[in-house]
């Protein structure tokens, strides 16, 4: 039903090019706001959606387990994680980090590549990214109420210093 996972990006992370795992409390905060889905589904912005906001190549019919989701999961966040570690050219806390690899994970680490907020926060001004985040939680237009959720949950997220 559908293709064949490469397990090969369960990666051993080179931490020389600054490239690192998110934390579990990241991790948590991305699966509440995905949510679990086994079947196949059209997410707000129209695009075929399953597991834990997997998109790559999702056809109607597919029905996963969670242990392909949980998979599913792992290859999409080493993108997040690595565009996170090759673009912020400053230095992050693991919440920081965190924070930033859900943003780039929910909006694509291609917009997280070009926005606004990676290039303030690569100026060093850490205090922008909250206000950054905010900015987006809206699909075609519309305000979506679980997109102000996460982007606060995010802010708080990148403000906590307890770690």
């Amino acid at each position: 039903m559908f293709e064949e996972i490469d397990t090969s990006l369960d990666p051993i992370i080179d931490h020389s090019k600054g490239w690192r795992r998110i934390g579990e409390r990241g991790l948590a905060l991305i699966k509440e706001f995905e949510g679990l889905r086994l079947k196949a589904y059209k997410c707000p912005a129209g695009v075929w959606t399953i597991g834990y906001g997997h998109t790559g190549g999702v056809q109607p019919d597919w029905v996963i387990t969670q242990e392909v989701a949980e998979r599913f999961l792992r290859e999409d966040l080493f993108h997040a994680e690595r565009s996170v570690g090759a673009y912020a050219c400053i230095k992050l806390n693991d919440n920081q980090f965190a924070a930033l690899v859900s943003f780039a994970f929910n909006v694509g680490v291609k917009n997280f590549e070009r926005s606004q907020l990676l290039m303030l926060l690569n100026r060093g001004w850490y205090d922008q990214v909250p206000a950054q985040l905010m900015r987006w939680t809206k699909v075609h237009g519309v305000e979506m109420q679980g997109l102000v959720r996460r982007r606060a949950a995010e802010a708080g997220l990148w403000g906590d210093r307890s770690i």
